[in-house]
């Protein structure tokens, strides 16, 4: 499993609004010049971020964008599936997959199924605050 631009970049949208949150609403140009991701493809992601209620946005003079909610309410393996559709490792795995014929006899289907219960206790006990707490130091890049 790879995550793509799409869940990184929302992750740092979110992440550069919570840290600039006392500003009110952020102006979309300011979070892509820190970030240093293109303002054209964060206008692809803010309407998705918008429609799951995880930022709200003003157009016009003072508009922007900020959080709905406190960064401790945002969990990292929600914000994840939303950008990404999915998280499972294995097609077989992804919600809503059709039953696999092979299932009652797959000799890997426990390794991933581990591994899709690992991803998601992981990405599931991990909020937007516990992230803004991090120290980037901690992290290889």
């Amino acid at each position: 499993m790879m995550i793509s631009t799409r869940g990184r970049y929302a992750l740092r949208v979110l992440i550069d609004l919570a840290e600039h949150a006392e500003e009110g609403y952020i102006p979309m140009k300011d979070v892509a010049e820190r970030q240093a991701i293109s303002l054209k493809y964060l206008e692809k992601l803010m309407p998705v971020l918008t429609g799951a209620h995880l930022i709200e946005g003003v157009h016009g003079k003072g508009g922007g964008y900020r959080l709905t909610k406190e960064p401790a309410e945002y969990v990292i393996g929600d914000v994840l599936r939303l950008m990404e559709g999915t998280l499972a490792p294995v097609a077989c795995l992804e919600q809503g997959a059709p039953p696999c014929p092979r299932a009652s006899f797959c000799k890997t289907l426990p390794l991933w199924s581990r591994l899709n219960r690992a991803i998601a206790d992981c990405l599931d006990n991990v909020n937007l605050a516990e992230l803004l707490q991090e120290s980037s130091d901690n992290y290889v890049i």
